[in-house]
């Protein structure tokens, strides 16, 4: 992700290759990808974040329904990503930050809406990006992720040893529903879909004072 000649070639080769992979064996990633993502750019006055936002597509896409205040944060490791990012997805409503997704450069409760799409399983320690995600999301708020899930296909023999050398991680069926539980969120919905999954959660509101 550091070099830049992957960012150049993320969007046309890359990332399209991976969404007719995740497609195999089910109902049209692409689809639910839009669902998704028509949802959490819906219109209205939020804080968004994309994680590991890569060129920011996403977080674009998220700023296109904002109004008042309301902005979209793309952050990423990646210095070439973001340099790609801000090339090419810049806007009124958009901002970028070079941060760890492991120890995000952000307050707790600070975001309406926290989105992790296709990159948690090349990230190191993924489960330690998921509490990050739940520590940023505001009461009330909402967190998307969208990774891979363990199938049949992806359980065939010799993608182990693939995935172990290549750092690709397969994620268990309860792993992250069950990493966001722990975190204390709840609403957690899983929509499995060829050899990828979306999970959607959301944040208990604060209590009402009488």
């Amino acid at each position: 992700m550091q070099n830049p000649l992957f960012a150049e070639v993320y969007e046309r080769a890359w990332r399209p290759v991976f969404t007719r992979l995740f497609s195999l064996g089910g109902a049209s990633t692409v689809v639910h990808d839009r669902t998704l993502t028509t949802h959490l750019s819906r219109s209205g006055d939020r804080k968004v974040l994309d994680v590991a936002c890569g060129p920011g597509n996403y977080t674009r896409r998220f700023a296109a329904g904002l109004t008042g205040d309301g902005l979209s944060v793309g952050v990423d490791f990646s210095a070439p990503m973001l340099g790609r990012a801000v090339r090419d997805n810049s806007g009124e409503r958009t901002g970028y930050v070079r941060g760890d997704a492991h120890a995000l450069p952000f307050a707790d409760n600070t975001f309406d809406t926290v989105a992790c799409l296709a990159a948690l399983y090349l990230i190191t320690d993924p489960f330690a990006v998921v509490d990050e995600l739940a520590r940023v999301v505001a009461p009330g708020g909402e967190v998307a992720v969208f990774t891979t899930v363990r199938t049949r296909i992806t359980a065939a023999p010799g993608l182990g040893v693939l995935n172990r050398v290549s750092g690709f991680r397969i994620f268990g069926r309860h792993e992250i529903t069950d990493r966001l539980a722990a975190a204390g969120l709840v609403d957690i919905e899983q929509t499995i879909t060829g050899q990828g999954q979306f999970v959607t959660a959301r944040k208990s509101p604060a209590p009402t004072s009488r």
